[in-house]
């Protein structure tokens, strides 16, 4: 068998292979990937994993019902700021 993937290539392969055509980005739970996840890594906490790679940048999350959506940085969607609009619209 081949050497094991670093979680950072583990998570960023699963983006590309589990997505459904027409979506940029997997549903951690729908997709199966907590689960292939703590398989892989023999129990490690995906969340935790997702949550580093995010804070440097390498994946972004996105919540959404039932879990969370992991994109790759480049194709991730933009996401208003609703405090901005909200903001705008008082005249503020």
């Amino acid at each position: 068998m081949s050497e094991k993937l670093s979680q950072e290539e583990f998570i960023k392969k699963a983006i590309v292979s589990l997505r459904k055509e027409g979506y940029k980005g997997i549903h951690t739970v729908y997709s199966g990937f907590n689960t292939a996840f703590k398989k892989y890594f023999d129990g490690e906490n995906p969340v935790d994993a997702t949550n580093k790679l995010a804070k440097e940048g390498k994946i972004v999350i996105r919540p959404v019902k039932g879990g969370v959506m992991l994109y790759l940085p480049e194709e991730a969607p933009i996401v208003k700021d609703i405090g901005d609009d909200a903001l705008k619209k008082m005249g503020l």
